[in-house]
């Protein structure tokens, strides 16, 4: 093969996203999923896997004991005793499976997104540059600083920067959107991606990566959760479910020694049952899968967070940094509103303003045409026999001559002295207007057709829409918002202002957004920010949640803790909501799991001694037919409830914005209560099933 030639790959797959395009979102469930999640249940069953979640650990060994003591005792005890022994085994074995279910579910959303990148990441010839020479080398033996050249249809053959050329490339393999990028040598956008294709012009690409160690090689790691860690909150709540099983398995001991005094002594099968009621194996089954689950929710949003720690921080920052190119405003100027000088009508100055924006190609021109149109019934057509003047740096200007017109469009110096030339004399008013537009932040264009001045076109930084409304919704939740940018501060003033941000950080270089973010955590501030250039790799690094942009360069990338594959900085926005969505499940989750245990504590034990204190019997509220009714129907609801909240667990509580008060009375109203009601409800129902089918 010549180093010409193409090279033939398949089509790069789709990746199983959510966040529109081409992409498609993998439901909760589905059919592969389960029966994937169901074998990974029975290998979850290994003590070595199991040891890392201690309350489904205990429930484990106790599943293990009441087995040995059912086979033990078979012969032996009455059929009555067997049915209820071998019933409570079977569903204490679920108990343990419907929790390694919950996390292998979880789990198998990422498998399942890793074994579609495996497919992109296939061995490819790569063009490498020696010398004078080009020589074919695999992909797989690419060495740091190797140049690789790249035409048109070629994959590239690892991760790199452009370093000569510029070309559209096919990020759909990765990111899933199927509209092409913009890559270029220099700047914030010539980072690429082993695996994507280059659909146009040549490139040359110096190697940054080495095999094995590629982004897409940590994306499938990533999404496999294979270097998730837990998060400190995580060990924190390992902690206080390890001691409140202890608790509980010292009370449930302790019940031993008054039930052979009080004449009704317990089998083992009994105590296993009842202590493994009382811990909190709802949450301890559910904790794992949540935070998968968060993770996944990430990355469905084609957000890559390198840990479960950064996907938490993003939950608990207190202040956000965002870039205001980009992100709090679109990034290009555009025509605001027309200022007409006196005895000038807003139609003639809207017409004169199209025309010479017809041939204007920049955002700024097309949004002028925009607004003639839809504000002022202005028709775009093409004007025959104009002559075009286009726009230079050393005129300023832009616009076009017809029928003996000379239309001009363009700095107000500059047009002034063109009307002047003319023969004109521009009016004592428009000063003033061109000022105030300044002040505030705009650029003012002034229109002049020949020797009058009609007007001025007034362009602004426009802020998105919405964007206001989410800073308000940020508030809310406590979290203070800053703007970033390299504006003047009159300018910074006026668009902050408008978009509603708490602060503004004007003229910023990268020592001031390093000081800024040092500041705020010595505060006692979480803070997170976006950043997509080499000179924002410092700040990145010291954020608390640094977003670097997939566009962005190689050390902005390994500077972050997450990365947003769709390189759209208002996704900050969302991350942080999903951190809060991640908190906010995990608490209202433990909430329901503690009620629920101190229900099922008041609906066990009056059951279990009312035949030996018959003044149990006014707490027996419920009436329960038996002890072993009472208790066996405990157990089937405690195995029952893990697999109800299953889809809670994987999509998350949802999120409202609100503050900590709030969001702890909303947890105790809905998950509290409903976690102490929903027990006395569940347990009565399957008492009286169990019951009717003849177990007493």
């Amino acid at each position: 093969m010549s180093p010409s030639s193409t090279i033939e790959v398949p089509e790069a797959p789709q990746q199983v996203t959510s966040s529109g395009g081409t992409k498609k979102r993998s439901a909760t469930f589905n059919g592969a999923m389960v029966r994937r999640a169901l074998v990974d249940s029975v290998i979850k069953l290994s003590p070595r896997h199991m040891k890392a979640n201690p309350v489904m650990f205990v429930v484990e060994i106790g599943s293990v004991l009441t087995t040995f003591y059912l086979i033990r005792d078979f012969g032996t005890a009455s059929s009555s005793e067997n049915v209820f022994a071998l019933g409570v085994v079977i569903w204490l074995w679920f108990t343990v499976l419907f929790a390694n279910f919950a996390e292998a579910i979880a789990e198998g959303r990422g498998k399942a997104q890793a074994d579609t990148l495996r497919k992109t990441r296939a061995e490819t010839v790569a063009y490498v540059q020696r010398g004078d020479d080009i020589v074919e080398v695999a992909s797989s033996q690419l060495q740091l600083g190797d140049l690789c050249v790249v035409t048109p249809g070629q994959l590239i053959p690892g991760d790199g920067d452009i370093v000569d050329g510029i070309a559209t490339v096919d990020e759909s393999a990765i990111t899933g959107e199927s509209a092409p990028v913009i890559r270029e040598s220099g700047g914030d956008r010539s980072s690429v991606t082993g695996g994507t294709r280059v659909l146009s012009d040549r490139i040359v690409v110096q190697i940054t990566s080495k095999p094995g160690e590629t982004f897409l090689d940590r994306m499938i790691a990533l999404v496999e959760g294979a270097s998730r860690q837990k998060t400190p909150n995580e060990i924190a709540l390992d902690i206080l479910l390890a001691g409140l099983t202890i608790i509980f398995m010292f009370t449930v001991v302790s019940l031993q020694p008054f039930s052979i005094y009080s004449g009704a002594p317990q089998s083992i099968i009994v105590l296993v049952a009842l202590l493994v009621c009382l811990i909190p194996t709802t949450i301890g089954a559910l904790l794992s899968a949540i935070g998968i689950a968060g993770m996944d929710r990430l990355v469905q949003r084609n957000v890559l967070a390198m840990s479960g720690r950064a996907v938490e921080a993003a939950g608990d920052v207190s202040t956000l940094l965002l870039d205001k190119t980009g992100t709090i405003t679109f990034g290009n100027r555009q025509a605001d509103v027309f200022v007409p000088m006196p005895n000038v009508e807003q139609h003639e100055l809207a017409s004169a303003a199209m025309l010479s924006s017809l041939a204007d190609e920049t955002p700024e021109g097309r949004s002028i045409v925009d607004l003639a149109e839809t504000h002022y019934g202005q028709v775009a057509e093409e004007v025959p026999a104009a002559e075009l003047v286009p726009f230079t740096a050393q005129t300023r200007m832009s616009g076009l001559d017809v029928d003996g017109r000379s239309i001009r469009k363009g700095a107000a110096d500059s047009v002034r002295r063109w009307v002047e030339a003319q023969g004109g004399t521009p009016p004592v008013e428009l000063a003033p207007v061109v000022e105030a537009i300044s002040k505030g932040g705009g650029t003012p264009l002034v229109v002049a057709d020949g020797q009058r001045v009609l007007g001025v076109i007034h362009l602004k930084d426009v802020v998105k829409p919405g964007i206001a409304e989410k800073f308000v919704e940020m508030r809310k939740m406590g979290i203070r918002t800053v703007m970033i940018t390299g504006d003047n501060p009159l300018t910074a003033a006026a668009i902050a202002a408008e978009a509603g941000v708490d602060d503004f950080l004007a003229e910023a270089t990268p020592e001031d957004k390093m000081a800024l973010i040092k500041k705020e955590q010595a505060g006692g501030h979480l803070v997170a920010m976006t950043g997509d250039g080499t000179n924002d790799a410092p700040a990145l690094a010291q954020a608390d949640v640094g977003v670097a942009m997939n566009s962005g360069t190689q050390a902005a990338k390994e500077a972050g803790n997450m990365v947003d594959l769709d390189s759209t900085p208002t996704k900050l926005i969302d991350i942080v909501e999903i951190g809060k969505q991640l908190l906010i499940t995990r608490g209202s989750l433990t909430t329901f799991s503690i009620t629920n245990d101190i229900a099922k504590f008041f609906a066990i034990i009056p059951a279990m001694f009312v035949g030996v204190f018959p003044a149990l019997h006014t707490l027996n509220i419920m009436h329960l037919s038996s002890p072993h009714s009472a208790i066996l129907s405990a157990v089937i609801f405690n195995a029952l409830i893990i697999v109800a909240l299953i889809p809670l667990a994987l999509r998350g509580v949802k999120f409202r914005p609100a503050g900590a008060a709030a969001v702890l009375r909303r947890n105790l109203l809905i998950y509290g209560l409903g976690g102490f009601i929903i027990p006395f409800i569940g347990i009565k129902l399957i008492d009286m099933i169990i019951t009717a089918l003849g177990v007493k």
